[in-house]
């Protein structure tokens, strides 16, 4: 989606293809950090049960 809202904001310069593309790399972003805080997370847990 993010590929598709960009290209079409590049042809076409639509203000809400933009911001769906922003909303999208957001989300993507924030996935990523949960993902990441799920992953410490998980190690904490290992050390603690070492």
């Amino acid at each position: 989606m993010r590929d598709f809202s960009w290209k079409y904001f590049a042809m076409t310069g639509d203000v809400d293809a933009y911001m769906l593309y922003k909303e999208s790399v957001s989300d993507s972003s924030e996935e990523a950090a949960v993902a990441v805080e799920l992953d410490t997370t998980e190690q904490d847990v290992d050390s603690a049960l070492l």
